[in-house]
Parts: C-alpha cells; structure tokens; sequence
C-alpha cells in the first residue's frame, strides 16, 4: 500500500519527460539548453543525493523525506506555468532536481529494511515495475493530452496536482520502520562468509589439496564506475532522443510519446518477470549481459540513424532496451545496498546523477555540433565501457 503514492509520483513525471524538452524548444530554447537544463539539474542532484541519503540514515525517519519530495515537485510544477523565460525555467528545474531526489534514498531503505535481504531482488522489481506502470500512464496521458490540443499550461497543472497526490497519499500510508536492522546483517553475513571461504581454502592448502577457488571481495571502485559509465551512456542516448524523433523522423508529439511508451511497456515486463532469488555470482553475470545488450542496442541505432529513417524499427531498438534497463536495475540496485555501508544510501543515486549530468550535456551537444548518430555511437561505447568494469569489479 505504501507504495502507491510513489505511483502517481511517477505518473507526472512520465508525462514531464517529453514534455520538458519538447517544451523548452517550444519557448526559443535550442538543443544545447535542454542539454544544459538537464545537466545541471543532474549534477546539483549529485550532493542532494547524498545529503538525502546521508540525512535519512542519521535521523532514521525517512518519510519527511519522501513528503518534501512530492510537495515541492507539486509546488515548483505550479510556478512553471508563471515563466515562458528559458533561463528562469531552467532555475526553477534545477531546484525542482534537487528536491526530486529527496524520495530516492529513503525509498530505497524502505525496501532494504522492510524485506529481508533473500526478497530484495522480488521487492525492488515489484516496486519499479508497479511505479513504471506509472510512468507509463504518464506517457499514454502525454499522447492524449498533446492530441487533444492541451495547453502548457494546463499539462503543468494536471502533474502538480499529481504530485499534491502522491504527498496525500504518502502522509497516511508511508511509515517509517520501527527496527532498521536488515543492511547490517547482511554486511555482517557477507564478512562471516568470506572470514569461512578463507578458512575453508587455507585448510585444503595446508592438507595439500588442491583448490580453483577464489577469495576476493568485489571491486567498489570500479562498481561504481560502472554504475557511472552506464548512466552516461544511457543519458547521452536518451536526453536528445525526443528532438531526433521529432525532427529527424518527422514524428508529432503524439507519436514521440507512443515511442516511449513502448520503451516503458517493455520494461514494466522486464521489471515483473525478476521473481525469484539468485545467488550472488548470477546477479553480476546477468547484469554484465544486460550491459553489453545495451551496448549492442545503443550501436543498432547508430547504423539505424544513418541507414533507416522510419518509426518502427527505432521503436523496436527502444523497446527491448527498456527491457534490458529494467533487469539492470534491480540488479543493480540490489548489489549496491548489499555493497554500501550505512549512512551512504544516497550513493546510488549519487553515482547515477554524476553519469547523467555528464552524459545529459554531451548527448545534445554531440547531436546538435556534430549529429544524432554520433552521440548514438559514444553512447554504445560508454555502454562497453560499463561492461568492462562490472566484469572487472567481479
């Protein structure tokens, strides 16, 4: 139950996602101010994120949190519809970044303290896939709103009042945990593991056995540098993308959002088809697959952009890489609660916003200096990049 005023969160900024960029071309801004807009939103995000994380963890309340999120969104959505200025417009995005952050970190901690840690891939995947239909319904909304001819004024007021939603609902179902316990064991199970498997391959050593076993901890840095390269890639390919579905393919707003809304259907069966518990050796290697499946995808669009200037086959491409990014997810977000110590829960996020912010400019940039296909192929090989240090961080 508690999860559903996170639902409707999602439904508004689903809608925002087109929107948004769509709408600052639309008030003079250029391809360079989306790019600016979302970078710097992401990277002020980056020690928001951290401050969250750090803040939640402290005080071990993590609901306020969760409340100031969806009512400044809800606030600052209200006084978008006050400004066609894109410099003021852009102020007010970043600081509606900054707050948006806010649910991240304590969300997640809600799923790692409420479940234990055998349900943590079950939990996270109910959670994104149930808020990704959401997001969905958001863009479905976007395609009738933009159909039917809506104002921009009038979308603002239809997410701020989402947003005013998802704080009501919050107010009554979010509640904090009363034990947080269920991080620290599993850090204390993980030490106790490794202190056996060292002792287990000493014993046959010095018995004279002989053994193929490894004992190394996983690589943090390089982690999170994966963590880093794969939200780079994936903001470089994705920031500029509604503009080249607009511009270059000729599609209205309409079809940009049916576009996505294949990408988001895709993943919501991504996110529920992850059901059952696996070992920790399988969820690096699935993840390290989703990866280079990403990197491969990223590339077919390159080939695409230069060969194909139709609809369907980039709709196709988009689809099965909203699968990919639901199973990397998950994963992703479960190695990292098991991997980061207490009072670094915005990490996550963190590392996530430090690839965006980078990639959110570069992505536009690349695409209006140069073309969409160049920013599509840095994005493929980003992707490899990811790949290579989450192999590496094994």
């Amino acid at each position: 139950m508690w999860r559903i005023g996170f639902f409707f969160h999602e439904v508004a900024f689903g809608l925002l996602s087109i929107f948004l960029p769509l709408y600052v071309v639309s008030i003079g801004g250029s391809l360079l101010d989306v790019g600016l807009m979302a970078s710097v939103a992401t990277l002020l995000a980056i020690p928001a994120s951290f401050f969250w994380g750090y803040i939640c963890d402290k005080t071990r309340r993590y609901k306020r949190y969760i409340l100031i999120s969806f009512f400044a969104s809800s606030a600052l959505l209200c006084l978008f519809t006050f400004t066609r200025d894109t410099g003021l417009f852009i102020v007010l995005y970043v600081v509606m970044a900054v707050f948006h952050v806010a649910h991240e970190p304590p969300k997640n901690v809600l799923i790692a303290e409420l479940y234990p840690r055998e349900e943590w891939e079950k939990s996270f995947a109910f959670y994104e896939g149930f808020t990704e239909v959401g997001w969905l319904i958001g863009l479905v909304m976007g395609v009738f709103v933009s159909f039917l001819g809506f104002n921009s004024t009038t979308t603002l007021f239809i997410c701020s009042g989402l947003n005013f939603l998802a704080f009501v609902l919050s107010l009554f179902l979010v509640s904090d945990p009363l034990l947080i316990f269920e991080r620290g064991l599993v850090r204390i199970e993980k030490s106790i593991d490794f202190t056996c498997r060292g002792i287990a391959i000493t014993s046959k050593v010095l018995d004279g056995f002989p053994t193929s076993e490894n004992l190394t901890e996983e690589n943090l840095a390089l982690f999170c540098s994966g963590l880093v390269f794969f939200a780079f890639a994936t903001s470089t390919l994705f920031t500029p993308l509604p503009i080249f579905l607009a511009q270059n393919l000729g599609l209205a707003t309409s079809m940009v959002y049916t576009v996505y809304v294949l990408n988001s259907g895709a993943g919501v069966i991504g996110y529920f088809m992850m059901g059952k518990r696996l070992e920790l050796h399988e969820e690096k290697m699935l993840l390290q697959k989703v990866v280079i499946l990403r990197s491969a995808l990223a590339f077919l669009l390159a080939i695409f952009a230069i060969s194909i200037q139709a609809m369907f086959p980039f709709a196709l491409v988009l689809a099965f890489m909203g699968f990919a990014y639901a199973l990397y997810h998950v994963y992703a977000l479960s190695l990292t609660m098991e991997l980061i110590p207490a009072g670094m829960a915005g990490l996550f996020d963190a590392l996530v916003g430090l690839g965006s912010a980078a990639g959110a400019y570069l992505g536009p940039y690349i695409a209006q200096r140069f073309s969409f296909t160049y920013a599509f192929i840095i994005s493929g090989a980003t992707f490899f990049l990811a790949y290579i240090s989450f192999k590496a961080s094994s």
